[in-house]
């Protein structure tokens, strides 16, 4: 994995096609809307309060890490020179996160809107939106990375193969259609994910689009989708309750979560390496002097103990320790990548 510049989301072990770039349990997958979303540090007099926006609906893996971040965050604010204030999560879904992402980059530069963003937000579907005026990538700039992650390819219990041979032999042996696999929308790190396996396996899939993970997942439970590339936090409890089976991760190394699930290259898929991040970003002319102080308070916050055991638990892995001029030149690189990556898979909106 490369931690210092793009992230390598499909990697073969053929180097004139290597591919960099990017592309997340709790205790339930449905938080509801209203919970947990709001936290207030004890320890300072609440001066404002700071919305971190989720572009996802409650319950996907993106939601899950943000209210977790968000717990660990507010304190360190409290202790920085922004003083204490309430910081709130706010799910704003729709287009693939697109709708939240905007809301957020068109916010008063004040540093009381943030958003959590997940890779593609910021490296993909940019590219993918026809005839939009705003571009992210100058109108959001990074704060700081707070995660890695890989994926976890589950499929319902009923689908008869236990290993990713067997999974692969199912698919090929199927009418062209009748294999499904779920996401959070066009342009969902999910749904790349299952684009690039396709790709890296051979194998033809139909894509099924959702507004989110949470509901994208529930298909696959209801055995109405075959299979999802999911971040671990949402997928775990559905893994461990029997109600969806893992079948490989995408990482270079196995999960400790799911210690027992191999990875796609040991699974027989040798080369394919597939892996994301969450990141916190806001909207450009936020002061410089501003920035330094969101993103100490947020790498501490990233750092604390307290969240990377929730990052272990949800089968998440820590961020590199990176300055945000770094983490931004990786941002630059990962989108430059997907810029030519939409036009050569012909990536469309549905």
């Amino acid at each position: 994995m490369q931690q210092g510049g793009g992230y390598p989301l499909l990697r073969r072990t053929n180097p004139e096609i290597a591919m960099p770039l990017a592309v997340p349990t709790r205790r339930s997958l449905l938080l509801g809307a209203g919970a947990a979303g709001l936290w207030q540090p004890a320890t300072a007099q609440t001066q404002r309060a700071m919305t971190i926006v989720v572009p996802y609906a409650a319950g996907g893996g993106t939601d899950i890490t943000a209210r977790e971040f968000a717990q660990v965050f507010a304190p360190e604010l409290a202790t920085s020179a922004l003083g204490g204030q309430t910081v709130v999560v706010d799910n704003r879904g729709g287009a693939a996160g697109h709708v939240g992402s905007v809301s957020v980059a068109r916010a008063r530069p004040d540093a009381t809107t943030l958003l959590f963003a997940v890779s593609t937000n910021i490296v993909v579907n940019p590219h993918l939106q026809k005839g939009d005026r705003l571009d992210l990538a100058t109108a959001l700039q990074p704060v700081a990375q707070v995660s890695s992650y890989q994926y976890v390819l589950v499929v319902h219990p009923d689908v008869p193969a236990k290993t990713l041979p067997e999974l692969l032999s199912h698919i090929r042996g199927q009418p062209r259609g009748e294999l499904t696999y779920s996401s959070g929308g066009v342009g969902n790190a999910n749904h790349l994910a299952g684009v690039l396996f396709s790709e890296a396996a051979g194998v033809r899939m139909e894509h099924v689009p959702y507004r989110g993970t949470a509901p994208a997942l529930l298909d696959v439970v209801a055995g109405r989708v075959t299979m999802n590339f999911s971040s671990p936090p949402p997928a775990l409890a559905l893994v461990r309750e029997g109600k969806l089976r893992a079948i490989a991760v995408t990482g270079e190394k196995r999960i400790a979560a799911l210690p027992e699930v191999p990875t796609l290259a040991e699974a027989g898929l040798p080369g394919a390496v597939i892996i994301g991040w969450h990141g916190v970003f806001a909207p450009a002319g936020v002061p410089a002097q501003t920035m330094d102080r969101l993103e100490a308070a947020a790498r501490r916050a990233a750092a604390t103990p307290k969240f990377l055991d929730r990052l272990e638990h949800d089968g998440l892995e820590p961020a590199p320790a990176r300055p945000r001029a770094v983490f931004a030149e990786a941002v630059r690189q990962e989108s430059a990548y997907w810029a030519r990556k939409v036009q050569e898979l012909d990536l469309k909106l549905e």
